[in-house]
């Protein structure tokens, strides 16, 4: 394994913390493929399903020697994150408009989002290293997730988190686990070029989106996805985008699983953004070579309140591997499809049903086919946004007074 630069293709070792090139350009892993068998990793992997307490029962590291098979076991931190649930909901593909939908909740990880994939990686990567600080900025997800895996390790978390464009309650639960809140006037944006000046100085290890292992890490999402369809996915992958590291990992994953062999074929990839943050839906629908910035975003979809995605470049190699499309959805047609998917029982964050909201609004507009099949990720758990549920009209209820039989029955009745 080493760390190679996607711009200039320089290369480091693996044994440090490397956050950007001196050409600014991402640094991601590079495996070394020549002992990967397809046959026989599609044969552990089925047989550490049946594992239940030990570290390959996690849904990450069953998949370990694709994400990091050089880290000692004893660095590598679990909650039995991944194993999350795949659905199909008769109610969201009729919403959706689509022949076949299932929704891979990844909000049943342990912290409540889709960031532990990623996140377990990089700490348990710093912790190899020999780090016992750190560090994050973060709009909510990451910033638990950060903190949770932490204080797992016996660690000590510092969050940066921005004064507004966040949920309290992912604010609140990042301090629940421990971490120290740093708040600052600014964005998400700010918080990361701080973070890539300072953190060495610092002595903090960095688990944002930037370091390659949170991106090894959540490739398992994908590997999990194509196990449990017995390695035949869908025409379509729909995720939401906010830093893109979701997006950079899902294609770093498709193209391993196509070098072993373990699919046969991509399936196209749906990047889905909201119309106050959508930079990255600029770019691609204007065909420029530069992303501009988002100075000031904003959307009701917290998450995805991110206006310099990180990741811009690792998800334009994605879209144009998968002939891939993007969509910039509004905040009322989030929380459309965020009631729809909160009343079928499964239940999501805003930023998570941007993702049905773009594949809804693509079959509509007839850019994606009402016979294809997809897989829309849910990203974050129902409870990360309380605000947004107030945005949403509830069910119907009524005052029955004293609990007297009669009373009740005549509103059950009517």
């Amino acid at each position: 394994m080493k760390l190679r630069c996607t711009a200039c293709g320089r290369e480091w070792s693996i044994d440090r913390q490397l956050l950007r090139c001196p050409c600014g350009g991402l640094p991601e892993v590079e495996q070394d493929e020549r002992d990967w068998d397809g046959e026989r990793l599609r044969r552990l992997f089925d047989e550490r399903l049946a594992e239940r307490r030990s570290l390959y029962a996690s849904g990450v590291w069953r998949y370990k020697e694709l994400i990091h098979p050089l880290l000692p076991e004893d660095c590598a931190v679990t909650k039995y994150e991944g194993n999350t649930g795949l659905y199909a909901s008769e109610p969201v593909r009729a919403f959706a408009g689509v022949a076949g939908l299932l929704l891979k909740a990844q909000s049943e990880n342990p912290s409540g989002s889709f960031k532990d994939n990623g996140m377990v990686a990089a700490v348990s990567h710093g912790l190899s290293l020999g780090y016992r600080r750190f560090a994050c900025t973060s709009t909510g997800n990451t910033s638990a997730s950060l903190a949770m895996y932490a204080a797992l390790a016996g660690c000590q978390s510092y969050v940066f988190v921005p004064e507004s464009g966040v949920a309290e309650s992912k604010v609140l639960q990042t301090a629940a686990y421990g971490a120290r809140l740093i708040r600052f006037e600014g964005t998400y944006d700010d918080g990361i070029r701080f973070l890539e000046a300072h953190a060495e100085e610092l002595g903090l290890y960095v688990c944002n989106s930037v370091n390659p292992l949170r991106i090894e890490g959540q490739k398992s999402m994908v590997y999990e996805l194509a196990h449990s369809l017995q390695w035949s996915l869908p025409d379509w992958i729909v995720l939401p985008g906010g830093a893109l590291s979701n997006a950079s990992a899902l294609g770093k994953g498709l193209r391993d699983l196509l070098r072993l062999g373990l699919i046969s074929r991509l399936p196209r990839v749906l990047v889905v953004q909201a119309e106050g943050a959508s930079p990255f839906h600029r770019l691609m629908a204007g065909g420029g070579d530069r992303l501009e910035p988002e100075p000031r975003p904003w959307t009701l979809a917290s998450a995805l309140n991110i206006g310099n995605p990180p990741s811009w470049e690792k998800a334009r190699g994605v879209l144009r591997d998968t002939d891939g499309l993007t969509v910039a959805v509004s905040d009322g047609e989030i929380l459309e499809a965020k009631a729809c998917i909160d009343r079928a029982g499964i239940g999501c964050e805003p930023a998570s049903a941007a993702a049905v909201a773009g594949l809804r609004k693509l079959v509509r507009e007839g850019r994606i086919d009402k016979e294809a099949s997809a897989v829309c990720l849910l990203t974050g758990h129902l409870l990360k946004d309380l605000d947004a549920l107030k945005r949403i009209p509830a069910g119907p209820s009524c005052a029955a007074g004293s609990l007297e039989p009669g009373s009740v029955r005549r509103l059950i009745e009517g």
